[in-house]
């Protein structure tokens, strides 16, 4: 097996499939030095300034000379004086293609009333504010099978009852985009299909008033929503014992499920990665893309985000828009985005992170071109803001910013019920009340972190598996999962922790 990987014939770089020493021989080339595994090796002399492609794309311009056979990353690759402004061929709609045959594929979920189906079946504890936010645990902590076991003992089909909390709610606009963004997130939630029921605790004098928000989302209380303030109940204490009160009646009509067959277009998975590595374009992210291009065959819907992190390969989605008013309402928010970091001091290209760069990806550029690899080769149907509901089948694209957490909120807001999460350096994640399964992009990381990775798609470097097979394998899992059967990060009891809607505006 070649000691490297080269991925387009007019690529300046190949990729280290292993650690190579200085002396090893890549396509005729003597390498210089120590290049570390999932980094990159200069094919040929580039002068200072010519643009470096891989994927046969521009993921940077040389800063100084590079030599055949030299290490290719931070020292001697940037983003050239324009920071990456360079001009892209946005071609709307080019590369759409005919909608493929549909398939047919089952899994086991649960349906609700309303037609809707979840793959879990969740209580859910929402908070207005931060205020409110202890006396939300404490309800939530009340129901925990780790530390009171008997509380949910006789209702096996309930999930368990989370308390999802933030740090804001008040000190802003109460007209202003933060708060918008925000209350969009909690309807989501309060109406998601893997909640059966949700409590709201408030503290009564916040800014994000329930009574407004509730009129705002045209939500209503009923049997299995109730909302309530820590000032109107009498503090603390009391409003623990109510909302426990409350889930204890609400119990018996959540247990009242049962799963059954139901059609792969209820899935809907929202598309993440976090910690990647100079081999998240190769392996994992490509390989969720294919099983996304089934996932769609099938009629299901898959959300790719992470806005900061497409920068530099939007025009490649732009190709698959199925409208000219689709792409361009993409590159609106690349636009938003530029402005927003400038105005705040900062750059498109503060991203890619430290272990980003250890892992071997140096600019924003390169990671973006391998990001947007999980969208696999659909059409683009739609595109969304942050936390907006997902009404349209197929692939999707939703504006989030590139931190997981925040990103993986609003695409469960938009009504996710499994998220897909490829890792390169390692991760440890969930995200109540959707499943998240982790796909690890190499073997050493599959061997070192096999307690939280649920699929090793470093097979395709190692040269043992296919994107496509992999591709396979994934959509089942994804069918396995979204009929109950538990991710690493369920049994580790992740998910609470991770909610964190976007905080947009100044806090006052």
């Amino acid at each position: 097996m070649n000691p490297f990987i080269r991925l387009h014939p007019h690529d300046d770089v190949l990729i280290a499939r292993s650690q190579l020493l200085g002396g090893t021989t890549v396509e005729g080339i003597a390498v210089h030095g120590l290049i570390p595994p999932g980094h990159k090796i200069a094919t040929h002399a580039i002068a200072t300034g010519e643009p470096v492609r891989r994927y046969n794309q521009i993921i940077g311009f040389a800063s100084k000379p590079i030599a055949a056979g030299e290490h290719v990353h931070t020292h001697n690759l940037d983003m050239g004086p324009s920071k990456g402004d360079f001009a892209r061929d946005y071609a709307f709609g080019a590369d759409v293609k005919p909608e493929p045959a549909r398939r047919e594929a089952s899994f086991m979920g649960i349906r609700r009333a309303d037609g809707r189906v979840a793959t879990r079946n969740y209580i859910g504890v929402l908070t207005s504010v931060n205020c409110s936010a202890t006396a939300a645990r404490a309800i939530a902590d009340h129901f925990s099978r780790q530390t009171n076991p008997g509380a949910l003992a006789d209702f096996p089909n309930v999930d368990g009852v989370v308390a999802l909390t933030h740090g804001t709610g008040c000190g802003m606009d109460t007209e202003g985009m933060g708060m918008q963004i925000l209350q969009r997130v909690l309807a989501g939630y309060a109406t998601h299909a893997n909640f059966a029921a949700v409590l709201v605790v408030g503290l009564g004098c916040e800014a994000n008033q329930i009574n407004a928000w509730l009129a705002r989302s045209s939500l209503r209380e009923g049997d299995t929503f109730k909302v309530f303030n820590i000032q109107d109940t009498g503090g603390t204490t009391k409003t623990v014992a109510k909302g426990v009160a409350l889930i204890n009646g609400m119990l018996p009509q959540v247990n009242n499920v049962r799963r059954e067959p139901c059609s792969a277009e209820h899935i809907t998975i929202g598309l993440q990665c976090g910690g990647s590595d100079g081999y998240s374009g190769i392996s994992a992210n490509p390989a969720l893309g294919a099983a996304v291009d089934l996932l769609v065959a099938h009629g299901g819907s898959a959300i790719l985000s992470e806005t900061p992190e497409i920068y530099g390969a939007e025009h490649l989605l732009t190709r698959r828009a199925v409208n000219r008013e689709v792409g361009e309402k993409l590159i609106a928010r690349i636009k938003w985005w530029e402005h927003y970091t400038a105005i705040n001091s900062g750059e498109m290209n503060n991203n890619p992170s430290p272990g980003n760069k250890a892992g071997g990806l140096t600019t924003i550029l390169e990671k973006s071109l391998g990001a947007v690899a999980k969208g696999g080769t659909s059409n683009l149907q739609a595109v969304y803001e942050y936390a907006e509901p997902v009404d349209t089948h197929g692939f999707v694209y939703m504006d989030t910013p590139g931190y997981d957490p925040v990103s993986a909120t609003g695409q469960v807001a938009g009504g996710a019920n499994l998220i897909c999460f490829t890792t390169g350096r390692g991760s440890a994640y969930g995200c109540a009340p959707s499943p998240s399964l982790k796909l690890a992009t190499n073997s050493a990381l599959w061997r070192k972190q096999e307690d939280d990775m649920d699929i090793n798609c470093g097979e395709i470097i190692d040269g043992t598996s296919s994107v496509p097979e992999m591709g396979q394998r994934i959509f089942e899992l994804v069918l396995a999962t979204a009929s109950g059967a538990r991710s690493k990060s369920e049994t580790h009891g992740y998910g609470q922790n991770e909610f964190v809607p976007w905080q947009v505006g100044a806090v006052m």
